[in-house]
């Protein structure tokens, strides 16, 4: 399946491949991302989750931003961002990231978040303020948001839903078998229901997104379960990439795939009904999300529905 990853427990015993080498730094953009982000006290996932295409995304003017603050309150064994108690939710933090959006003048726009299982709604309630503050901020922005599961509270979906992101992620993360080891409190079935309800709750009039890490020790055909799983719940845009070992704390690499092998996966996804899928080791969740546009008469319904509201 890939390239056997040896590991003690300390530091991996073998250099990554070639085809995960990533590219420093450089040029204009990276630094004007950098220090916007900065200056209007913003968190990105690019940095806290350790991304491998931080430096190609800001490089190319893009950024995606992390909202409810620094601190999750989950421990998922694969995760560099920090976990502990978090501090209040920043009252002011919507209109920042809206700022930001507008500064950048991003077409689209990825916001993710940390889980907040100390808030009673998940601070379901504060995503739903970042998506209002960016249509206002920038109208023709394409909103992507990346939520924890709520604990499957469907109140606290459906107030995310009422704002109309034009794109819903909710990432699987891993194969059933391998999800108790993964994701911590986490569910893979449950994971599945989110974003089947998104898709209900929105009546149709948004796009449905999830992910997949490889190098766990998952098999190909587990992998293909979760792609049936994922069509069976209404999911079309899927992205596969390799999970990375961010520290040593974290769980080992059991395989580096191959490229080739993440290519024979996004054909197989593409033949069971996904419209958009992204498949290579470096791929993440927001990695090049703007190539993905949801269907016109999805954006022609949210449209509707917005002009209905007097948000358009």
């Amino acid at each position: 399946m890939g390239c056997k990853q040896q590991d003690d427990g300390n530091e991996p015993r073998e250099a990554k491949p070639s085809w995960l080498k990533v590219r420093l730094p450089h040029g204009r953009e990276f630094w004007d991302v950098k220090h916007m982000v900065e200056g209007k006290k913003l968190y990105t996932v690019c940095e806290e989750a350790h991304c491998p295409n931080r430096y190609e995304c800001w490089s190319h003017g893009t950024a995606t931003f992390m909202a409810c603050g620094d601190v999750c309150t989950r421990a998922c064994g694969f995760c560099a961002v920090k976990t502990a108690k978090p501090l209040p939710l920043d009252p002011e933090e919507p209109q920042r990231i809206a700022e930001a959006v507008a500064h950048m003048k991003l077409t689209h726009a990825v916001i993710t978040m940390v889980t907040r299982d100390d808030q009673p709604d998940g601070a379901a309630g504060h995503i739903a303020s970042v998506i209002r503050a960016i249509r206002k901020a920038s109208p023709t922005t394409i909103i992507e948001v990346l939520t924890s599961d709520f604990n499957g509270k469907e109140d606290a979906l459906r107030s995310v839903m009422d704002a109309i992101p034009h794109i819903f992620n909710h990432n699987l993360e891993t194969v059933e078998r391998l999800s108790p080891l993964v994701r911590f409190r986490a569910q893979y079935r449950r994971s599945l229901q989110v974003l089947q309800n998104a898709l209900d709750l929105a009546q149709g009039k948004v796009a449905t997104k999830s992910g997949l890490m490889l190098g766990l020790g998952e098999t190909k055909e587990e992998i293909l379960q979760s792609m049936d799983d994922l069509r069976a719940h209404g999911v079309t845009v899927l992205t596969i990439g390799q999970y990375l070992r961010p520290t040593r704390k974290h769980l080992p690499v059991i395989d580096y795939i191959r490229p080739e092998q993440f290519d024979e996966y996004r054909d197989i996804a593409l033949s069971k009904g996904f419209r958009h899928v992204a498949s290579a080791p470096l791929i993440r969740s927001s990695y090049h999300a703007a190539n993905f546009r949801p269907e016109e008469d999805v954006l022609d319904a949210i449209n509707e529905e917005l002009a209905k509201r007097g948000e358009a």
